[in-house]
């Protein structure tokens, strides 16, 4: 007897235990990697709920007879936001002055198909019915992220389903230590409130490619766990903005007259939405891992770069919205990384990660372990329409890679 397999809307109650098994089913991420683990709230669907329109959607495999049970062999997840896609120049009166372009984007996450029923179609069935949905509601691209060494993903975006290599932004991620990072003190961090972080956000970054237009929605965020600017403190020179006493002083008095050099980070609370393992590492990794921590414990002053507990389920910050301008750009950013590792230590997460563009200019200054990190995440993208909100872009699919992009924690 023949099988049919039915794509359909998840839904919770009914389908959250299949969901579940094709997870542990299906291994993400090569041997020694961080990879996805399990989901940390028992929702499936938790990693793109935070975004303005989302969908999940299972595969269903069954008999042709009704009374036959069905089983669940794979799943998608997609989301939907407007983006900046490029930018252009208006003129206000005399002023000519540089404005983003934006456009209606998709985002495929989270595919999975157990790996019993592989080379069966089912994957090229959930990415064209994810697709059907994100131009039902309007989307001009689709995008997805994927390790550039899974050839099977790659070679099923890319040769079945359309889609073109576009970006390949280097995931950073730096173990969270049992001692404490030292800040300089010669540097002076401010917590932004989100509003004065919105405000600095589309003043200096609206033109970076993939900035949110939403940007509000995600600061305001309970997973946000704050902006953070970071400038050098000079007593000296007689400046407030430098003095180390005074409060910040808003972002619109900041911009107009800012510091010779700035930088600016944000935190997401990614622990809250799910947990990750190391796998593969053998016993004795495992026991030089423990004695360091160990070690760092017992002398914390010694600074010892110690490897946490990443070997089970463990939770992580992730940075993004970073940037920063001035000769010592690259230096208040190590600065507030090293901030924001201490934010994790207090919060009980094992790694903080961050995602950047390879040409970023401050990516020097983000502090992170090569062994975990990830220098090209393959990003390829999809034309899903003639139609452009704005015909100056043209077709961003063959865009050239600016020196910024802006990663949304939303779908990390």
């Amino acid at each position: 007897m023949g099988v049919v397999v039915v794509v359909r809307e998840f839904e919770p109650d009914k389908d959250r235990v299949g969901v579940e098994e094709v997870e542990r089913k299906c291994e993400v991420g090569p041997s020694g990697k961080i990879s996805i683990f399990t989901d940390s709230l028992g929702d499936p669907i938790c990693r793109v709920r935070h975004s303005p329109a989302f969908l999940m959607l299972v595969a269903e495999m069954a008999g042709n007879r009704a009374e036959e049970e069905r089983e669940i062999v794979g799943m998608i997840r997609g989301c939907i936001k407007t983006v900046t896609c490029g930018k252009k120049f208006s003129r206000n009166g005399k002023n000519l002055k540089t404005v983003p372009v934006f456009t209606k984007l998709a985002y495929i996450l989270g595919l999975r198909v157990s790996p019993s029923h592989r080379r069966m179609g089912i994957g090229l069935k959930l990415v064209g019915e994810m697709e059907e949905w994100f131009r039902g509601k309007g989307a001009e691209y689709s995008y997805m992220a994927t390790d550039k060494d899974n050839e099977a993903s790659v070679k099923l975006f890319t040769d079945r389903c359309g889609y073109a290599k576009f970006r390949t932004p280097s995931i950073l991620v730096q173990p969270v230590f049992a001692h404490r990072v030292s800040i300089p003190k010669r540097v002076r961090i401010f917590q932004l409130s989100p509003f004065d972080a919105e405000s600095l956000y589309r003043r200096r970054f609206s033109t970076t490619e993939f900035f949110p237009r939403d940007i509000d929605s995600i600061l305001h965020n309970h997973l946000s766990l704050g902006t953070f600017v970071a400038v050098v403190v000079d007593v000296a020179s007689g400046d407030p903005n430098h003095n180390p006493s005074s409060p910040w002083p808003g972002s619109d008095c900041f911009l107009s007259d800012p510091p010779e050099s700035w930088a600016v980070l944000s935190i997401w609370n990614s622990k809250e939405v799910f947990t990750m393992e190391v796998k593969g590492a053998s016993r004795v990794v495992r026991g030089l891992a423990k004695t360091t921590r160990i070690v760092d414990r017992a002398l914390p002053w010694l600074r010892i770069p110690s490897v946490p507990e990443l070997f089970g389920p463990f939770g992580f910050h992730f940075l993004y919205g970073l940037g920063g301008e001035g000769p010592d750009a690259v230096r208040l950013t190590k600065a507030l990384c090293g901030f924001a590792h201490n934010v994790a230590k207090e919060r009980g997460c094992g790694v903080v990660v961050a995602e950047v563009s390879s040409r970023e200019p401050i990516k020097s200054g983000i502090p992170h372990w090569k062994r975990l990190s990830c220098d090209e995440d393959l990003w390829c993208m999809k034309r899903l329409g003639d139609d452009y909100s704005d015909g100056s872009v043209g077709d961003w699919t063959k865009s050239p890679p600016g020196r910024s992009i802006f990663v949304d924690p939303r779908e990390v």
